[in-house]
């Protein structure tokens, strides 16, 4: 492999003109990238419409995307370019002979005493300028809509056919002459009797007749002997018991229930007891017993009442109403024993009840009958 050769040139060019020299073909170079730059603009200005005394057809969508992909391309391609005549520009302006040689380096300076300041940071060199960039062209307006095409006419319904004409009645035939009558047949038998007809209905009832004159009052009869005297009956009302609530009391009504306390107007015989709370009542003397409530609340509820036996709900005393209501009351029949227990109660759905004030906003009445 032979070594490269270089042509004469005289003057010879010094070391200083060489690096001026490449310095000015880096300077063309730019130059030349610059109008290469701009063609690009005046591209995308003629492919929107926007390039001044200079029109063509109009560019389409796709167009435009083509066109701003080639510029895309072209601008990557400068910048790579750019970052050539960089490098090429660094390496010449260090290899010019205008800079001085390194001197020698000095000798160490004996280290100082430990604890000194610290000394300032070397100033940042400058940055290089950044490239401006490119204007981005304007979009071009988007194409209008061709108008809707004419719908055709509707073409023209076919004539109905003619209707066949009716044929001509023909003449109706004389009367034939009536025979002469035939004798009388034999009565046929009996048919069958129909069946009976529905009854009609009850004629309105004839006036009442006149009363009859009284008749003679009889002799007056006989005494008859006197019967022996009946043992003395029980007195089954001496067991009972009343007791009310009349100071509109307002109860918090439960799923489970409330007991309704009665501490007015309580009239007691010595056998029915009542607990502190106004609330249950104890029967002492075995029997039948009649009980009666009543309740009457402010405002109409959809709770229900009932009376509670010995602690449990009675079936009968229940009232579980399908509307709501305002008044409540029920009487029952009922077998005690002595030591059972009655109480009022509400229950069902949660709410408040409040009893009417100042009248019988709750009552209960139990009577031994037998």
């Amino acid at each position: 492999m032979s070594l490269p050769s270089f042509p004469s040139i005289d003057p010879p060019i010094q070391r200083e003109d060489a690096v001026n020299q490449i310095l000015s073909s880096i300077a063309m170079e730019e130059l030349g990238l610059s109008h290469i730059l701009n063609a690009e603009g005046e591209k995308l200005q003629y492919i929107l419409g926007t390039l001044p005394g200079l029109s063509g057809p109009p560019a389409t969508v796709s167009d435009v995307l083509a066109a701003n992909e080639s510029v895309r391309g072209l601008l990557e391609t400068a910048v790579q370019n750019q970052l050539f005549l960089k490098a090429k520009m660094q390496g010449a302006l260090a290899a010019s002979p205008m800079q001085g040689a390194t001197g020698p380096t000095g000798p160490t300076g004996p280290t100082g005493p430990s604890g000194g300041p610290t000394g300032p940071t070397g100033p940042t060199g400058a940055t290089g300028a950044t490239g401006a960039t490119g204007a981005t062209g304007a979009t071009g307006p988007a194409g209008a809509d061709g108008p809707t095409g004419a719908i055709g006419p509707v073409g023209p319904a076919g004539a109905a056919g003619i209707a066949g004409a009716t044929g001509a009645t023909g003449p109706t035939g004389a009367t034939g002459a009536t025979g002469a009558t035939g004798p009388t047949g034999p009565a046929g038998a009996n048919g069958i009797a129909g069946a009976t007809g529905p009854t009609g209905p009850t004629g309105a009832a004839g006036v009442a007749g006149a009363t009859g004159p009284t008749g003679a009052t009889g002799a007056t009869g006989a005494t008859g002997v006197t019967g022996p005297t009946g043992p003395t009956g029980v007195n089954v009302t001496a067991t009972s018991a009343f007791a009310a609530n009349t100071s509109g009391t307002a109860l918090v009504i439960i799923l489970a229930g409330v007991l309704v306390p009665l501490p007015d107007s309580q009239l007691l015989s010595p056998d029915i007891t009542v607990n502190a709370g106004n609330t249950v009542f104890t029967v002492q003397t075995a029997g039948r017993y009649q009980i009666s409530y009543d309740i009457n609340t402010t405002v109409a509820l959809a709770s229900g009442t009932r009376l509670l036996i010995n602690g449990a709900a009675n079936t009968a005393s229940t009232v579980a109403p399908l509307v709501s209501l305002s008044h409540f009351a029920n009487e029952i029949l009922l077998d005690l024993a002595a030591g059972d227990t009655i109480s009022l109660q509400m229950f069902g759905i949660a709410s408040t009840a409040t009893l009417l004030p100042g009248s019988a906003g709750a009552s209960l009445t139990v009577v031994r009958l037998s």
